[in-house]
């Protein structure tokens, strides 16, 4: 009896889940190197950039709603809101309808940085996803469903 793992794919290069864990380490380093003139992590990148969308297309959204939509822990979302606030880029408002809920809203400082950062972020995606077509973002897409 072999006791070896058996793959239907042919190695390590052909194994969907190990080429998505390299690129997606490649990818975090290209973001990391896009932001650090801003001095944000890709974290609060995402944290920042998801209340502006939210703000200016639903309301500025609570902790948890925001922690939904970017797909975060809220724990983990909540400490980052805390820096992110600290650093003046974000405020935190009490909702008037929840006293126990906190509504983010992006700051016009946290405006200015996400704007910049969002050129960079978006030209370093650019560079690194060049050589895949639209059907690739649609097969991403299709593993978050």
């Amino acid at each position: 009896m072999n006791d070896e793992p058996r793959s239907r794919w042919t190695g390590p290069g052909r194994s969907p889940g190990f080429l998505l864990w390299r690129v997606t380490l490649a990818w975090q380093r290209a973001m990391r190197a896009a932001l650090a003139p801003h001095g944000l992590t890709h974290v609060q990148f995402v944290l920042l950039a998801t209340s502006w969308w939210l703000g200016d297309h639903e309301e500025s959204p609570t902790q948890q709603r925001l922690a939904e939509q970017a797909g975060t822990d809220t724990m983990m979302t909540s400490q980052v809101v805390r820096k992110l606030a600290d650093r003046g880029l974000v405020n935190r408002t009490p909702d008037p309808r929840d006293a126990r809920a906190l509504r983010i809203v992006v700051t016009p400082d946290g405006r200015e940085v996400l704007a910049a950062a969002l050129r960079d972020v978006e030209r370093a995606d650019a560079e690194y996803f060049a050589g895949v077509d639209d059907d690739f973002v649609a097969g991403l897409a299709r593993l978050l469903r």
